[in-house]
């Protein structure tokens, strides 16, 4: 579901620091396949030692960690070959902790999604409100949505328009207000009136965000390299 051209800079950005990376697509399957090679190539000296003194190597203990929502079960679900791994479109599907054989070069430990305890910036909580990495209850889904929008506008701002048949969309969102305005219009496209003909913010707000989560508005990458190394309260 990301962008591929952003993608690619962020595999530039970790393998500048020394880190592996790979590009994959766990729900066709694209990629997948790399992975045990990834692994044998990172362990290959101490499978060499282990072959050296006439030892079968043992398969490869990997730990699965990452932010709830994101996947991780239906990678696990395809280096295993089967469904193993609860899956769901929301925050928390996977409860305890398990390990699972993915056939004979490597055993995985499936974890729970974690969240560091507080974020420090606001726009951290947005970005994973906005994906389903936490529950909606806990901040207002119209101003994760409103966010959102100043968000893609700059670079997804044509996404927007084919969408939701915006005729004039600007190039960035500067406030708050704006960004209102843009969801109103969506609301009024997609029918969602309260009484009096008043828009329904959030259930606007909702249309946008199931459709970033469901990719219906295409490959969509909140955030690259540069703007995550950004120290807090750069832009403003």
């Amino acid at each position: 579901m990301a962008d591929a051209e952003q993608t690619t800079r962020w595999n530039k950005h970790f393998k500048a620091q020394g880190h592996e990376t790979l590009a994959i697509d766990a729900s066709n399957g694209t990629g997948v396949k790399d992975i045990s090679g990834k692994v044998k190539e990172l362990l290959r000296e101490k499978i060499e030692r282990q072959l050296s003194k006439g030892l079968k190597p043992r398969a490869a203990r990997a730990l699965i960690v990452g932010i709830p929502n994101v996947g991780k079960s239906t990678l696990i679900n395809r280096l295993a070959g089967r469904n193993v791994a609860a899956t769901g479109d929301r925050p928390g599907v996977t409860k305890g902790q398990q390990w699972i054989r993915t056939g004979s070069d490597i055993e995985l430990l499936d974890t729970p999604g974690i969240l560091w305890p507080r974020f420090e910036d606001p726009e951290v909580g947005n970005r994973l409100a906005a994906t389903g990495a936490i529950k909606e209850e806990v901040l207002h889904i119209d101003e994760v949505a409103c966010f959102v929008l100043k968000e893609l506008a700059p670079r997804y701002g044509d996404v927007l328009s084919e969408r939701y048949g915006l005729d004039s969309l600007p190039s960035s969102l500067p406030d708050l207000q704006s960004a209102i305005e843009v969801l109103e219009a969506i609301g009024r496209r997609r029918g969602c009136l309260a009484g009096g003909g008043h828009i329904d913010y959030e259930k606007a707000a909702g249309v946008l965000l199931r459709d970033l989560r469901s990719g219906k508005l295409g490959r969509i990458t909140l955030e690259g390299p540069e703007e995550a190394m950004e120290p807090i309260g750069a832009s403003e």
